[in-house]
């Protein structure tokens, strides 16, 4: 699976959990607001996800980590949980995590 996958597959799984009942759409298809939860799509992860040229060829990393929001992404796509995610790499938190969904997220 891909990124957009990994994003749907995310949405998917919180609307599941019930944190937010899906909106009635607009005659334009958009409901007006975000389906990922409330502590998600409003959470400002700018100072979570830094972009530097010198690490990952400027890609988007968590904090001062070499950890890739792709390779995030990536990992909840091939069904690993947050908490699989945080054992393998401690240096990462469930805010880490939720920061990179809502950085992918606001580039869907």
């Amino acid at each position: 699976e891909g990124v957009k996958e990994a994003i749907q597959k995310a949405v998917s799984d919180y609307l599941r959990e019930g944190l937010v009942p899906p909106s009635p759409r607009k005659p334009n298809g958009h409901s007006g607001r975000s389906l990922l939860p409330l502590g998600i799509a409003t959470m400002d992860y700018r100072a979570t996800i830094t972009i530097d040229p010198e690490r990952r060829f400027g890609k988007p990393c968590v904090r001062d980590t070499r950890i890739a929001v792709y390779d995030v992404l990536n990992w909840l796509a091939a069904g690993m949980t947050h908490s699989e995610i945080m054992e393998d790499f401690p240096q990462l938190t469930e805010e880490d995590i939720r920061a990179c969904l809502a950085y992918a997220a606001e580039r869907e």
